[in-house]
Order: structure tokens, then sequence, then C-alpha cells
């Protein structure tokens, strides 16, 4: 693997390890240039304060730290510095407010909710709702042709359990849209290794014949999925398999 650019820290609190152990991860895995794509605060109503992702005030020290073991490793591997995010029409605003001060290299849009948090949909869980489907493949397409965001981690997150009609309806219209913009459709390392349900091979049939080309992301929540050469094979074979052309890396 020549560059992974979803990786997170311990920041989001479902990850661990320490920053420095990613980096050597990579460079033990073979890996030229690692992006670090935690996930990215939100400046929520009332003040809440989400559990899956880093607080406002830990930024500071996101960038503190990564920017020093750029310095220090920069002979062995290139780092870039992002975060992933949903798109959240609402919010993302303030979010860019908040971060105009930093030096965010990329982002990467995840769309894990379908509206902030607390009170939210996961697009992970279970539904048949037509309507949830139609609103994560908009809100995707909306936040992506705002031009922040690199590529789409985990495209096929939504677990749809309705019919398949309609989930070839709507996955369709965004792996059409990835094509048009030349944007590759992420085969998820993690989601894999954990069994998941993405990749998803309803969704990655409908990307062979859209002809979409694909990226693997290993979404490091540990340093030795950096260096699960296994894993990396595998997911390369699910990419042959469904003759989608992988990109090795990015221009960021």
């Amino acid at each position: 693997m020549l560059a992974n650019y979803h990786t997170h820290t311990y920041r989001c609190y479902h990850a661990s390890g320490e920053d420095r152990e990613y980096v050597e991860a990579a460079i033990r895995g073979g890996i030229k240039e690692l992006g670090f794509s935690d996930h990215c605060p939100w400046i929520f109503q009332n003040g809440y304060v989400s559990d899956m992702r880093m607080a406002p005030q830990e930024v500071d020290l996101y960038f503190t730290s990564l920017k020093r073991l750029k310095k220090e490793y920069e002979t062995d591997i290139t780092i870039r510095i992002g975060f992933e995010a949903e798109y959240l029409p609402e919010l993302v605003q303030k979010q860019e407010q908040f971060l105009k001060n930093y030096p965010v290299d990329y982002m990467i849009l995840g769309q894990h909710f379908l509206s902030p948090e607390p009170n939210c949909i996961y697009a992970g869980a279970p539904s048949k709702e037509e309507r949830y489907l139609k609103q994560y493949v908009d809100l995707i397409i909306e936040g992506m042709k705002t031009g922040k965001y690199l590529y789409v981690a985990h495209p096929d997150l939504f677990h749809f359990t309705g019919s398949n009609e309609v989930y070839e309806l709507h996955m369709t219209r965004l792996c059409k849209f990835l094509k048009k913009n030349d944007i590759p459709v992420e085969i998820n390392m993690l989601g894999y290794l954990d069994h998941r349900q993405y990749p998803s091979d309803r969704f990655l049939t409908i990307a062979k014949k859209v002809g979409n080309s694909a990226i693997i992301g290993v979404d490091a929540h540990q340093p030795e999925r950096l260096y699960d050469l296994k894993a990396q094979k595998a997911c390369e074979e699910i990419a042959k398999k469904y003759q989608l052309p992988l990109v090795t890396q990015l221009t960021i």
C-alpha cells in the first residue's frame, strides 16, 4: 500500500495507540504517505459534546503532535493532517469557521449520521426506509459538490434492508456521481476485518456496472492495522473481483 488517508487517533474515544505508534506502524507496513483523518469535532447546539469524535479543545494538540511527527519522520514518510466528517448542512458553516485557523490538508466525508447528534439516525443501523437511504445519498452528493472532501469513506455504510430495486436506484445515483467526478469508492478495511455490512457485495456490484475506480482505506483505529498486509491483500482482491481499478495515491 502506497498511501492511506483513513487513520484515526485515540482522541475519537474509540481508537487506541499513540500518534507515534501509527506513524511507525505505517512505515513498517511500507506506506509512503499517511493521512490522519480523525473524526472532526462539530460545534453542536446547547454545548453537546460527542463521545465518538474529538472535542473542539483537542484540536490544538492534534495538530501540535502530528506536525511534530511530520517533521521528525519527514525522510521516512509523508504525513498529512486532516479529518473525517459528515456533511451536515445545518452545522457545516460553524465547523468551517472553527477550522479556518488550522492547517487542514484534506477532509474525507464519512456520513455516519443523517442529522446532528445526539438525536440522530445512524446510517449503519438496519433500515427499510427508502427516505433515509435517499437522504444518505443526497447528503453525500451535496457534500462532495462543495469540493471540501477528498473522497467518501465507506460509501456502502448505509445498512439498507429493503428491496434491491430501491437500493440499486439510489446507490447507482451515488456511484454515477462519483465516477463523473473521478472520485474512487473506498474499500474499507475495518469493515472487512470486523465483518461489518461493508464492503458490500450489493454496492460493489453496482460500482462494477457503473465503472468506478476504488481506493483502499484502512480506517485504522489501532496502529497494527497499518501493517496488516494480509487484510490489505484481501481488499485488493475485492477490488479485483469487481473489476474496480485501484487508485493507490491521491493528490492533496
